[in-house]
């Protein structure tokens, strides 16, 4: 897989240049600032992108800006923010904005070295991967929809492992039931949040927002993809 990395740090930037290339993908450009980011996507034409959040000069939004701006012109490149901190203006804005697949993960999850790979190549194949307290804190800030309302709490289980980027199988495993038992919750949660199927088959991400946006409950343990 390519990737291009957009961070400030230097011993981050080298720390993920070094990681990702030991498992066997290759980082075709690692920038500190978004300056160049348009034109060295462009020109590298990456699988995937990771940004940092903040990055100079003001070290406020100029990451979330630049990921905005990828989304909007090249929907279909996946892109992960990485952030210190959960900002919850700025992980709203993102998740509410145009694209496919999206990854939003806090820096010490990087500490995981298998568990962050993992993520990054989930992400590459068109998951969408919010961090756990991401999630809880979203969710904590978010006034109950009545559509939510309609939710079984087995369903929002479900709902909540999808917002966190879980497979079905995954979820299957975490609540010791079968992927067929998996799947029709979660056609239980398309109809009830009144998703109707589309051509892109972006159920699963309206799904998701609905979640972060009105509501529900985290799961108890563990991932939907």
């Amino acid at each position: 897989m390519r990737i291009l990395i957009c961070e400030d740090s230097v011993l981050l930037r080298e720390g993920l240049v070094r990681l990702l290339e030991d498992a066997g993908h290759q980082v075709v450009a690692a920038l500190p600032d978004a300056t160049d980011l348009d034109e060295a996507v462009a020109e590298t034409d990456p699988d995937l992108c990771i940004l940092d959040v903040r990055l100079p000069p003001t070290h406020t939004d100029e990451g979330i800006r630049a990921a905005l701006r990828l989304r909007a012109a090249r929907p279909e490149l996946p892109v992960l923010v990485l952030s210190q901190y959960v900002e919850e203006r700025y992980a709203s804005e993102l998740i509410a904005g145009k694209g496919g697949a999206l990854g939003y993960l806090l820096k010490d999850r990087v500490a995981d070295v298998a568990e962050f790979v993992d993520t990054v190549e989930r992400i590459a194949t068109g998951a969408t991967v919010f961090d756990p307290e991401v999630v809880a804190q979203l969710l904590s800030r978010r006034a109950i929809d009545e559509r939510m309302r309609r939710l079984t709490d087995r369903e929002s289980t479900v709902l909540a492992f999808i917002a966190e980027g879980k497979s079905n199988q995954a979820i299957a495993q975490a609540l010791f039931v079968t992927e067929g038992s998996v799947e029709k919750h979660i056609t239980a949660v398309f109809q009830k949040l009144e998703l109707e199927q589309d051509e892109a088959g972006n159920r699963r991400v309206l799904a998701v927002l609905a979640h972060l946006e009105h509501g529900g409950a985290t799961p108890p343990t563990g991932e939907i993809r």
